[in-house]
């Protein structure tokens, strides 16, 4: 399935949350659901000039790459205020940084039932795509970065605080996280992901 340069025309009933959208969904949602994607992975790839960072110092924030699956939430989307709530997620996802595109995919929740959601794409095309960088040098970036909504220290805190109430691991910002964390505040529980071939 390719790629939206805009909104989608379809009305699904779910979005897929990999990132702060896990915790911070910023609407009312009927319902929430432990969901998996495949065929993608989470990873820092994207560089973030708004909300984590400044064009002169980016951030980093998290996307998805081909490869494996990625384990996260499923927000069920609110029937009455389904068209508000539709804008709000462009606005939010695409109208600042601009490298997310809005897509439809398969996502699998843990009740049994496979449903199609909206999931966020990075545009791999696009400037701000940052793809798989040496940890030397997110640390860097995550380090020093400061945007609209914080700091991409906090970004990086809230994300490993949140994996861990879902049980979720992700070795890789598991190892980034170490770089810039406290002991307490990198450790999760057990997940097996596969390595993207992406």
């Amino acid at each position: 399935m390719s790629l939206s340069r805009g909104p989608v025309r379809a009305r699904p009933h779910w979005v897929f949350a990999y990132g702060s959208l896990m915790w911070n969904p910023g609407f009312a949602t009927p319902e929430t659901r432990p969901a998996r994607l495949q065929g993608w992975h989470r990873a820092l790839c994207i560089y973030s000039e708004h909300y984590r960072g400044t064009p002169a110092k980016p951030g980093l924030i998290l996307g998805l790459l081909p490869g494996g699956s990625c384990r996260g939430l499923a927000h069920r989307l609110p029937r009455r205020d389904y068209d508000a709530v539709r804008r709000y997620l462009i606005h939010r996802e695409i109208d600042n940084d601009g490298v997310y595109e809005e897509t439809v995919r398969p996502i699998h929740l843990a009740d049994g039932r496979t449903v199609p959601a909206l999931v966020y794409l990075a545009d791999r095309k696009h400037r701000q795509f940052a793809g798989k960088l040496p940890l030397a040098s997110a640390v860097s970036l995550v380090r020093r970065s400061r945007g609209a909504t914080g700091s991409n220290l906090a970004y990086l805190r809230n994300t490993m605080a949140h994996l861990r109430e879902l049980g979720l691991r992700d070795r890789t910002l598991e190892k980034l996280a170490q770089r810039l964390l406290p002991d307490r505040e990198t450790s999760g529980a057990p997940c097996r992901r596969r390595r993207s071939r992406g």
